[in-house]
């Protein structure tokens, strides 16, 4: 299936892009490659193969949970855009969006 330039627009449309004359060509053209590779994928024979999330056994690494130093609250202040001494001081976010 190859995806036309009107494809492209509208799919731009919706996700509120503008995209360049230019760049719509080429997203075309590379989407196109894209759904050729995946229409390959799909034409395997997987009989028999087992799904994974992933192609190689992970295992987690985890290092013992230890305290160790940390800065001052001085320190992790100094640099703060806002504070009040003892706490960083950020915009109120709560509410509907018009101030009360």
């Amino acid at each position: 299936m190859a995806i036309t330039e009107s494809d492209v627009r509208h799919v731009a449309m919706l996700a509120r892009l503008a995209l360049t004359d230019e760049q719509v060509t080429r997203l075309a053209s590379e989407l196109s490659g894209v759904l050729g590779h995946i229409d390959t994928l799909q034409r395997l024979d997987l009989e028999g193969v087992e799904p994974t999330a992933h192609p190689l056994a992970m295992t987690n690494r985890t290092r013992e949970d230890v305290v160790g130093p940390c800065l001052s609250r001085d320190d992790a202040l100094k640099n703060a855009p806002d504070s009040d001494g003892s706490a960083f001081v950020v915009p109120a976010i709560t509410g509907g969006g018009e101030e009360s």
